[in-house]
């Protein structure tokens, strides 16, 4: 076999791959599975994930890159609709505080709603956003031990043995 003989047809099958699938202002990765590419949203974990393979009726198992534009759009449509095709309890968003509505929000407008309920909760002083104001733990941990951000942490030793040597 020399450097010049081709070999088993593998450019042909990557002209095909598609490296990147834009979904929403998302790239995906078009060399991973269907069910792992999804997972690289946010908003879109594993179950999440499975469920959209299932409901565009696409094999979770194949390259996401090598899908016809067909499937390829019906996973694009099932994302952008996903409380359509899902039970309500499993949307991200639901009974929004201004519209009421139960949506499946993801990528960066998940982070952007994230904010605003976070600065709304400053701006009412509610128990959370007095917590997330002050920097500290909001969800009922414990703060006596962890989460300091002060350097020092327990007691100097060595500071009180200098201190004892020069007196």
């Amino acid at each position: 076999m020399s450097a010049e003989e081709p070999q088993d047809s593998s450019p042909e099958e990557e002209e095909d791959l598609r490296y990147f699938i834009r979904i929403g202002q998302t790239d995906l990765d078009g060399t991973k599975t269907v069910e792992r590419s999804l997972t690289d949203m946010k908003g879109i974990g594993k179950r999440t994930a499975r469920i959209i393979a299932d409901a565009a009726e696409v094999d979770r198992t194949a390259l996401f890159g090598k899908l016809p534009e067909g499937e390829i759009d019906a996973v694009v449509d099932v994302v952008e609709n996903f409380e359509d095709h899902a039970p309500e309890w499993m949307a991200n968003r639901r009974k929004d505080f201004f519209s009421g509505d139960t949506d499946h929000i993801t990528g960066s407008d998940l982070e952007e709603k994230r904010r605003h309920d976070i600065n709304r909760m400053k701006m009412i002083s509610s128990y959370k956003g007095v917590r997330h104001q002050r920097g500290q733990k909001v969800r009922g941990q414990r703060t006596k031990s962890t989460g300091r951000t002060e350097g020092t942490i327990g007691v100097n030793v060595e500071e009180i043995k200098e201190a004892q040597a020069e007196e």
